[in-house]
C-alpha cells in the first residue's frame, strides 16, 4: 500500500462530499463573547458573532470564576503533576466531586479530562467487569456513548429514539436475572429531543435495569438549582449514574459521573481510563466550582438564557425560518446536503459575520445535515434580529416562498410544547 495516496485520498473525498472539517482559528475575547475575531483568506481581521459555542451561560467569562483559576494557578501551579493515584489528587479535586455529588443527589462523583472519556471509561468498565451485561441504547445517543459500548464487545440492543414500547419489548426478550443497563441522553444534542425520564426509569424499575443518563447538554441549564433534567423532573435518586461535563454551561474543562460510593469506588477502581491519566489541574477544579456556585445562587441567568431561547425562535418564526420543534434549548436548522450546508455556513461568516459549523456525518446521518443555533446568556437583541434577517436573505433571496434550501424533518411526536 502506498500510505500517503491512501490519506490523501480519504481526504479528497471528504472534501468532494462536503464533509471536511475546517476549523476556524479565531480570538476569543472574555470582554466581547459571543463576538470574535479572525484572520479571512485575504489576511484581514474580520469580526463574527459565535452563534455554535456551548458556552451556554457565558461561564467561562465570569470574572468571579477567572479569578478563581488564576488565584489557585499562582498557588497551585498549572497542572496536577500525575494520576489521581500519583500525586494528582488534591483539596481542590475533593472539593469539586463532593459539590457535584451533592448538586446531583448522589453519594460521589468522580472527575475525568472530559465527558467523552467518562462515557467511554464508565461503559467500558462495567461492561468489561459485570459478566452478561446487556447494554440497551438510544439510536440517537453521542458518539461517546456508541464507543464505550462498542469498546467492551458487550450485547447491544439499540432500541428506536425515545421509543418506549421498543424499548420494553427488548427488555422483555432479555432472560430473567441477566444484567442489563439503559443509556440515554437527557437533552439530545444533534435533535433537541428530551428523553422520556420518567418512563424509562419505571421501565427500568420493572425490569431490575441499571440507568446511566447522560446529562452534558442540561447540566447547568435545568432544575431549580441548575442540576439537569433530572433534578428538573424530581427523578435524581431514580437513576443510578449520571454523566456531565464541566466545559459547556459551567464554562471550564472536565467531565464526570456521579453515583453511589459504591459505583463511584468501582469505576474509580477498575477504569483504566481513569487509572491511567493525568488529573485535572487544580486551577481548573477550583474555577469549576466557583461557576457552579455561581450558578446555583444565580437562577436569574437561566431565566435570561431561556428567554433568549424564545426570543430567537420567535425571531425565525418571524422571518419564516424553519426550524425542528422540540422542547430543549437547541436549535436546528435543517439543510439535509452536506455541500449546502458548507456552503450557507462558509457564505454567513464571510458575507454576515455570522459563525456556524456545518453539522454533517458522522455526527448525524446522511440526509440530516443541519446548521445547529446555539444561543448562550450573552447574546443580545439586535445580535438575535441580524442572525433572523441575514438568514432569510441567504436562504431565500428575494423570494420568501422559496424554501428549497431545507429538506424534509419532521418534528418530533409529542416534542412540540416549550420546556423553559
Amino acid at each position: 500500500m502506498h500510505y500517503p495516496e491512501f490519506f490523501a485520498d480519504k481526504l479528497a473525498t471528504l472534501k468532494k462530499e462536503g464533509r471536511y472539517r475546517y476549523f476556524l482559528t479565531h480570538r476569543r475575547s472574555a470582554e466581547h463573547f459571543p463576538q470574535l475575531c479572525y484572520t479571512d483568506e485575504a489576511g484581514q481581521s474580520r469580526q463574527a458573532v459565535n452563534w455554535c459555542s456551548n458556552d451556554y451561560l457565558g461561564m467561562s467569562t465570569e470574572a468571579t470564576v477567572i479569578a478563581r483559576m488564576t488565584g489557585v494557578a499562582r498557588k497551585s501551579g498549572t497542572g496536577s503533576g500525575g494520576t489521581r493515584n500519583i500525586s494528582g489528587t488534591t483539596g481542590w479535586h475533593r472539593e469539586l466531586e463532593n459539590l457535584l455529588a451533592d448538586w446531583h443527589n448522589k453519594e460521589a462523583a468522580l472527575l475525568f479530562n472530559g465527558a467523552y472519556q467518562a462515557n467511554v471509561t464508565t461503559l467500558q468498565t462495567l461492561g468489561r467487569q459485570i459478566p452478561g451485561l446487556v447494554f440497551l441504547s438510544d439510536e440517537k445517543n453521542h458518539a461517546s456513548i456508541i464507543e464505550g459500548i462498542r469498546g467492551c464487545r458487550n450485547e447491544k440492543k439499540i432500541f428506536r429514539h425515545n421509543d418506549m414500547d421498543h424499548l420494553a419489548s427488548l427488555l422483555q426478550e432479555l432472560p430473567a436475572g441477566q444484567p442489563r443497563l439503559i443509556v440515554f441522553e437527557t437533552v439530545y444534542s444533534m435533535c433537541g429531543t428530551l428523553a422520556p425520564v420518567r418512563d424509562i426509569t419505571a421501565l427500568a424499575r420493572k425490569y431490575n435495569a441499571l440507568t446511566y443518563a447522560d446529562e452534558v447538554h442540561a447540566v447547568g441549564l435545568y432544575g431549580p438549582s441548575g442540576a439537569g433534567i433530572l433534578e428538573q423532573e424530581g427523578l435524581q435518586a431514580d437513576v443510578d449514574i449520571v454523566n456531565g461535563t464541566l466545559s459547556k454551561a459551567i464554562g471550564v474543562f472536565g467531565g464526570y459521573i456521579a453515583a453511589s460510593a459504591l459505583l463511584v469506588d468501582f469505576i474509580r477502581s477498575f477504569g483504566s481510563g481513569f487509572i491511567f491519566t493525568s488529573s485535572l489541574p487544580p486551577a481548573v477544579c477550583a474555577a469549576a466550582a466557583a461557576s457552579i456556585k455561581h450558578i446555583q445562587a444565580n437562577e436569574k441567568l437561566r431565566r435570561v438564557f431561556f428567554r433568549n431561547v424564545t426570543a430567537l425562535r420567535n425571531a425565525l418564526k418571524k422571518a419564516a425560518i424553519p426550524c425542528r420543534e422540540n422542547r430543549s434549548h437547541i436549535t436546528i436548522l435543517p439543510v439535509g446536503n452536506a455541500l449546502h450546508c458548507r456552503r450557507l455556513a462558509d457564505t454567513l461568516l464571510r458575507d454576515h459575520g455570522i459563525y456556524l459549523q456545518p453539522i454533517n456525518y458522522p455526527t448525524v446521518p446522511e440526509g440530516e445535515e443541519c446548521l445547529r443555533l446555539i444561543i448562550t446568556a450573552r447574546h443580545e437583541s439586535r445580535q438575535i434580529h441580524h442572525l433572523a434577517y441575514c438568514l432569510k436573505r441567504v436562504l431565500y433571496g428575494d423570494d420568501p416562498a422559496d424554501r428549497s434550501a431545507f429538506a424534509a424533518f419532521p418534528a418530533a411526536a409529542g416534542d412540540s410544547e416549550t420546556l423553559y
